[in-house]
């Protein structure tokens, strides 16, 4: 489980650095940063061919749009969680089958997997750097 660890940690810690050279229009999105090393956590993690790659992306785009925009829309007109959760579960299964004209179920299956898991990794990711800003600070650092 360390091992694990230590090897998305040092994922992380790449991605971030091939992150931060990226040209400005990332920076310019709030969320153009985690959602550079979450492609880069989900091609690793789903380890797509170059036909894959080409026929997934622009699915994932489109995917990864109505999933923002849900939830843009939630926190702007003060829709409960549970609402929210419901429509991003529709998406989720319209596009389960869009998916599966790119990929194999299987690979669909971990996509999802995966995505999920990029959520947990970043959490913890970003407690860890949290506590060592407290100790730096403590430290005197």
């Amino acid at each position: 489980m360390k091992k694990l660890l230590l090897i998305v940690s040092l994922f992380l810690t790449l991605a971030s650095a091939v992150v931060a050279q990226s040209d400005d229009d990332d920076k310019k999105t709030p969320g153009g940063r985690v959602e550079a090393l979450k492609i880069a956590y989900l091609t690793q993690k789903l380890n797509l061919s170059p036909d894959e790659a080409q026929k997934f992306w622009p699915i994932y785009n489109k995917y990864a749009a109505e999933i923002r925009k849900v939830r843009i829309d939630g926190r702007v007109n003060k829709e409960t969680e549970i609402e929210i959760e419901e429509k991003m579960l529709a998406i989720r299964k319209k596009y389960n089958s869009e998916f599966t004209k790119a990929l194999s179920p299987e690979k669909v299956n971990a996509f999802f997997k995966a995505e999920k898991d990029f959520g947990t990794v970043l959490q913890k990711e970003l407690m860890e750097r949290r506590q060592q800003r407290q100790d730096a600070k403590r430290n005197g650092n």
